[in-house]
């Protein structure tokens, strides 16, 4: 029993089913399914979690109707050919002491994307677009909600019949359930739609066929939003009305928040770190005084202290941990021996997670990437000949690429020409609501130190000492430097700095600031946030359709949001061109006419790197291994430096 976590470790039982711990791996799509079935990567991945001591892993979602495909990997229940998939995937899990529910879906008007291109047709409740995705669902028939309920029927039926422990309904999220009962979006006149008994009917409908192929034996549970987070979505008392109108006939509620269907709403599908810690347990807490079923929460549950607290004060019986385990698959088993400082803690970037989902790649974590890279780097193995390596820079690439040196075997040195680890990283977590992105130095440096390497600071590396250190390999991860555009006409009476110095706060940027963004990521939003909130006038010119476009969305969404509160004016499709005394020249991008942005103090570069490779050149010709990673081999983001690290650490 862990002493940090007495409440965590203790089991709890949902309907007649007994689970170790509390907790839990939320339902979340992967994109590790290639043609709708469970496959050998999906898996892996979750034998990873099960091995990692999770006590329930609820499946993605699963769709129903062959109207349910609202993006191209999602798993599909309507055939038998389901269930030889699940079945194994249910033994692997199980071999491990974890038990596995499996989610019943439709999105309704929610379509993600097309099937072959063309423009699928949604099916709604009502006619009622969406905002997010710009889709005019049609309105459902009665004979057709019969076909969905059946099929959620059917579904189920399968799943049971694979071995599976539950099935959880997804009414979370603005997707076909919640359309029904929101009567914003549910205009109907007949038996589904006007009062309240007439919206929850569907619901209703569902789970009562569910019950009747699956008996009172089975497990099902229903995942709903509280608060959809958007002002024609459900609130709190329009989400626990309907919670406590089916819950006799449930055995467990999942509660989380927000919706698919507008930007601001979606953000709270996969919080970033913005977003405080555990903020739907309150939600939690009152369905847990209102039903007589286990209350499940999620909602940015990332370390175990979080979800010690929600349980130990009664607010919910078991916490989704989701991204806690895909940053950390061992995470469970660590916290349940007290090795608190060994667990990897998620940093809520969403970069390498729902950010590989929204673009079709399966799902990852920047500081694990061997997360959905299982079958390929999920067992560590030891090289067949240890060498002598030197890792020459200690930001995220270098740390991973001598943690995962290291514990293959290999005599690892590592040398930082600074006084800290760490790279760029200790910039990105200078800016505004970014401090947590620190969190990826203090794991990788950890992971490091574990593995036993020799770290060396202010220790800068030239061919002459790599001569004298003689080893079999050298790995490069010397970083990046701000670039400054050669092609930019910047005359000598124009104030013009570059972001990293605007961070270190080493320049006055005065009291009117244009940032030019030419890489359209956080470093431009978040400066120009910075900037703001220090009471300078900011304009943000992207050279790009709009701020923030190279990040993955809800981050994205929720940092120009903060920066629009803040007066921040957006200039899109504006390339840099020039700029003298007050002025600043831009051409737009897309038609070529001038743009002339007057009474401008301060210029502030966000322009994107350039690699520091010196120290290649002079290893041509060197004896040894030279491989290059991270920004020194190109200029990309912390994903690519963690990512290039592994690989070239297992490569030795």
């Amino acid at each position: 029993m862990s002493k940090n976590f007495p409440h965590l470790f203790t089991p709890v039982t949902i309907g007649k089913v007994e689970i170790r711990n509390r907790i839990l791996s939320t339902g979340h799509d992967t994109t590790l399914p290639t043609d709708g079935t469970v496959n050998d990567a999906l898996i892996a991945y979750h034998e990873a979690r099960a091995r990692g001591g999770a006590g329930l892993i609820i499946v993605q979602v699963a769709g129903i109707h062959d109207s349910a495909r609202y993006t191209t990997h999602i798993l599909m229940a309507t055939g038998d050919e389901c269930i030889p998939g699940y079945t194994k995937l249910a033994d692997t899990v199980h071999s491990f002491g974890t038990k596995i529910f499996a989610q019943l879906f439709h999105p309704g008007r929610e379509i993600l994307e097309s099937q072959d291109g063309s423009i699928p047709v949604a099916y709604a409740p009502s006619a009622s677009p969406s905002d997010r995705f710009h889709c005019l669902p049609r309105a459902l028939r009665k004979a057709m909600i019969r076909e969905f309920v059946e099929g959620y029927g059917a579904a189920a039926r399968r799943i049971k019949a694979a071995g599976i422990d539950g099935v959880e309904i997804v009414a979370s999220h603005g997707y076909l359930p919640a359309q029904f009962l929101n009567e914003r979006v549910n205009v109907r006149e007949d038996e589904y739609g006007g009062s309240f008994e007439n919206r929850v009917r569907f619901l209703r409908e569902v789970i009562a066929e569910v019950r009747k192929v699956v008996g009172t034996d089975f497990v099902i549970g229903l995942r709903i939003s509280g608060d959809e987070k958007d002002a024609e979505g459900l609130v709190e008392t329009d989400s626990l009305a309907a919670i406590k109108a089916v819950a006799p006939s449930l055995d467990y509620v999942n509660v989380i928040a927000g919706t698919s269907a507008t930007l601001g709403g979606a953000t709270h599908i996969v919080p970033p770190m913005f977003i405080e810690g555990a903020y739907v347990a309150p939600f939690a807490a009152t369905v847990k005084q209102a039903v007589d079923i286990p209350v499940l929460v999620a909602g940015r549950i990332n370390q175990p202290h979080q979800a010690e607290a929600v349980i130990a004060s009664g607010q919910a019986d078991m916490c989704g941990m989701t991204r806690a385990m895909i940053c950390d698959p061992e995470m469970a088993c660590k916290a349940a021996a007290d090795r608190i400082d060994d667990i990897r803690a998620c940093i809520g970037c969403n970069q390498a997670c729902i950010g590989h989902f929204q673009k079709g790649f399966p799902i990852s974590c920047i500081q694990h990437p061997e997360t959905g890279r299982e079958l390929t780097y999920g067992r560590l193995t030891k090289a067949a000949t240890p060498r002598d390596v030197l890792v020459v820079g200690g930001g995220p690439g270098g740390l991973k690429a001598a943690a995962v040196a290291a514990a293959r075997g290999h005599r690892v040195v590592l040398c930082e020409a600074g006084p800290r680890l760490g790279g760029q990283a200790l910039l990105a977590q200078l800016l505004p609501g970014r401090a947590e992105f620190g969190g990826i130095v203090t794991n990788l440096a950890h992971e490091a130190a574990q593995a036993g390497i020799e770290i060396r600071s202010n220790t800068a590396v030239d061919r002459a000492l790599v001569d004298r250190m003689g080893p079999d390999a050298v790995i490069v991860a010397t970083g990046a430097r701000p670039r400054w555009p050669r092609n930019v006409e910047l005359d000598s009476e124009a104030h013009v700095v570059d972001a990293w110095q605007v961070l270190r706060k080493e320049v006055n940027p005065g009291a009117s600031v244009l940032v030019a963004d030419w890489r359209c990521d956080w470093i431009g939003l978040g400066v120009a946030e910075m900037l703001a909130e220090s009471g300078c006038k900011v304009r943000l010119a992207i050279n790009g359709r709009g701020a923030g476009e190279e990040i993955q969305n809800y981050t994205r969404d929720m940092m120009v949001a903060r920066c629009h509160r803040l007066g921040v004016e957006f200039i899109p499709y504006a390339r840099l061109h020039g700029a003298d005394a007050d002025t600043i020249y831009l051409q737009h991008s897309a038609s070529g006419e001038a743009m002339l942005i007057e009474g401008v103090d301060t210029l502030v570069l966000a322009q994107g790197s350039e690699s520091v490779d010196g120290l290649l050149e002079e290893l041509d010709g060197y004896g040894g291994i030279v491989r290059p990673i991270g920004d020194c081999l190109a200029p990309r983001t912390a994903e690519e430096a963690v990512l290039d690290g592994l690989r070239e650490a297992w490569r030795l």
